[in-house]
């Protein structure tokens, strides 16, 4: 029969000389992924059952993940393995990896996305933050992928389901297109 102690029951750093892990940073998305699940559940009251049962399952997955993120936290604070400092939210390492370069995508996104239309932006948007992923590889191949996202996209959401996307140029070309034949 073994003996085990409380130090055995309790994982710690590798080395105690190491600083607790900085949750501060990895807590916003989460955070804010409950705020917009949240929002959501509470905009589609009158929409049809069918699209409150789809939101329902999505979000519910959505928050049950994050759920699972904050437990896991709560255990690292708790056993001192982590602390909620913010340090590590902005370095250096974010311009090498990109990751300025997709936060500013993903803005550009929401703000031109009214005046460039639906497919146009969703384009551009993929296209960017492709090239930013892959440092600039293969620009033909993610532009020709992009391209044909987007006309995906387009042809589904609005030419298909004609959902309320945002109409921009490419939109009433395609629509004049159609209907002239």
């Amino acid at each position: 029969m073994t003996v085990r102690n409380q130090q055995d029951t309790v994982p710690m750093p590798l080395d105690p000389k190491d600083p607790p892990r900085q949750l501060g940073g990895e807590l916003v998305i989460p955070v804010l992924a409950v705020a917009f699940t949240l929002y959501y559940f509470s905009s589609i009251w009158n929409s049809p059952w069918t699209a409150q049962v789809s939101a329902f399952m999505v979000g519910g997955i959505l928050l049950l993940v994050c759920a699972m993120f904050f437990l896991r936290a709560i255990l690292w604070l708790s056993r001192g393995q982590a602390s909620l400092g913010v340090g590590n939210l902005f370095s250096i390492e974010d311009l090498r990896t990109g990751r300025i370069g997709l936060i500013a995508t993903t803005v550009a996104f929401c703000v031109f996305i009214d005046q460039l239309g639906f497919t146009l932006t969703t384009f551009l948007f993929l296209a960017l933050s492709m090239i930013i992923l892959s440092k600039g590889k293969s620009p033909l191949l993610i532009v020709a992928i992009s391209a044909v996202m987007a006309l995906g996209g387009w042809a589904v959401f609005i030419w298909a389901f004609d959902t309320r996307f945002p109409r921009g140029w490419f939109e009433g070309v395609m629509q004049a297109v159609i209907a002239n034949g």
